[in-house]
């Protein structure tokens, strides 16, 4: 009997999609299409390159009608919020427009009679995509649109939850005419995606998802030299001060908590508030979280939908159960159809009165929960913003962008914003510290991840 991937629908818990798991033989011949497309893919012109992902993006958004209640389907995500398109068009175009020079040789600094010295980037090869489900597209693409137009071939492994996202990408791909091999999207398990990256036959992998996972990959890698790009675990801070913009920082961080159920890689988990502000910060944040409509994501009036599975929102119950029991306030006791155990289905909660000695504070819940502390100055707060294991984003909230830069210079994190989170500039690189992994995506520096340094050293005709 063939063995299947199921998707099971948070909306209702019924199947919505299932599909074979790729036969050995397939997965063999998937790569060795990839390996000798990608020999000719090398030599086209970085332009060309850019005309075949514009084609792609353009086929992709053309099924926009059907993807934004299919992504509904698959993870819950509410269908008003209109799927990943505007960062998507945003992450590809820029990637194209930034690729010849971010991938030019680079001249030695040192110019020397009689020698001609420089350093090309050259492509990888074949580079796979292990994708996450919480932003199926905006993942995804980080990693398969520069990886092509550096001159790899990429196989896409996309997540069981999102199991018809891979197919998407193969459509728009193929409907932009790129030669075959160069992009394949396969569903394979999870003792199928170990054995192939320690087969030797892959030249880098970038992997979404959790820290479990990357050590996973890791472990299946070893040995075989190839170059990893790694985004794992978060437990983003903020930290607001006397002189924050109160009204914007309470609707921005409220929606850096919540939008999308709380499953964001870059999401506010805890927030820790200047006691100068504390109380007001606390009521506005409380009075703006409950005007949060949680329901069927099918629905227009829904604002925030299930959770993509039934076991993410348990964590989250044990978190706040945890909390309570160690003294914490739950402030929005918000009652929903469906929230009880073993639904995906739960109403955002707020916590007050919560410490380090609390899980909902130190390990990932990448969910709608957030607890948030007061501290007495700056010294406070930074130490608490380091007290994790974990290193993406952090936001700072003030008028002053001086002082915010000192704060971020000493925060351990990947990037630093003020007066916004939640966010990825293309033209930034993203990526983290500790354990919330290795590598770079985006930015020219993301080239830099996706391509090999190759010397050049010629000494002209004597």
């Amino acid at each position: 009997m063939t063995e299947t991937v199921k998707l099971k629908s948070p909306v209702d818990g019924s199947i919505y999609a299932e599909r074979p798991i790729a036969t050995d033989q397939a997965i063999n011949a998937a790569v060795g299409r990839a390996r000798a497309a990608q020999e000719k893919w090398a030599e086209t012109p970085i332009v060309e390159r850019g005309k075949y992902m514009l084609a792609m993006l353009e086929a992709l958004v053309a099924m926009s009608d059907e993807i934004v209640p299919e992504i509904a389907w698959q993870m819950g995500r509410p269908v008003r919020y209109g799927g990943e398109f505007g960062g998507v068009k945003d992450r590809t175009n820029y990637m194209v427009e930034i690729a010849e020079a971010a991938l030019k040789p680079v001249m030695a600094s040192n110019p020397k009679d009689g020698f001609r010295r420089y350093v090309k980037k050259v492509p990888l090869g074949v580079v796979m995509v292990i994708a996450p489900w919480n932003y199926p597209y905006l993942t995804a693409v980080n990693t398969i649109v520069p990886a092509l137009m550096a001159g790899s071939a990429v196989i896409l492994k996309h997540a069981a939850q999102t199991l018809l996202v891979g197919e998407r990408f193969q459509q728009a791909f193929d409907k932009a005419g790129l030669p075959k091999g160069l992009f394949q999207n396969l569903v394979l398990n999870h003792a199928q995606t170990e054995k192939l990256l320690g087969s030797g036959k892959i030249d880098h992998v970038n992997f979404t998802g959790s820290v479990g996972g990357g050590r996973a990959i890791e472990k299946a890698a070893a040995g075989t030299f190839m170059s990893l790009g790694l985004e794992l675990g978060g437990k983003d801070p903020a930290y607001v001060l006397p002189d924050a913009r109160m009204e914007h920082a309470v609707a921005n961080l409220v929606d850096g908590a919540f939008y999308n159920s709380g499953q964001c890689c870059c999401g506010i988990e805890r927030v820790y508030v200047h006691e100068k502000v504390y109380d007001e910060f606390v009521e506005g944040f409380i009075a703006e979280t409950r005007n949060y409509v949680v329901g069927n994501p099918l629905e227009q009036a829904t604002t925030m939908g299930p959770m993509a599975q039934a076991r993410f929102a348990d964590l989250i119950r044990e978190q706040k159960a945890e909390a309570l029991r160690k003294g914490a306030t739950a402030h929005i006791n918000m009652k929903v159809a469906n929230d009880k155990a073993g639904s995906p289905y739960l109403a955002p909660e707020v916590l007050t009165g919560v410490d380090h000695q609390m899980s909902v504070m130190r390990e990932e819940s990448f969910g709608p929960i957030v607890g948030i502390m007061k501290v007495r100055n700056d010294e406070e707060a930074i130490a608490l913003m380091n007290d994790s294991p974990y290193g993406l984003t952090a936001s700072i909230w003030t008028g002053d962008i001086e002082h915010a830069v000192a704060i971020g210079d000493r925060v351990e994190t990947g990037t630093v914003f003020m007066n916004r989170c939640d966010y990825l500039d293309p033209a930034l690189v993203w990526t983290g510290v500790k354990d919330t992994g290795k590598g770079a995506a985006l930015s020219a520096i993301g080239y830099d991840n996706l391509t090999r340094p190759k010397s050049y050293h010629l000494r002209e005709a004597i």
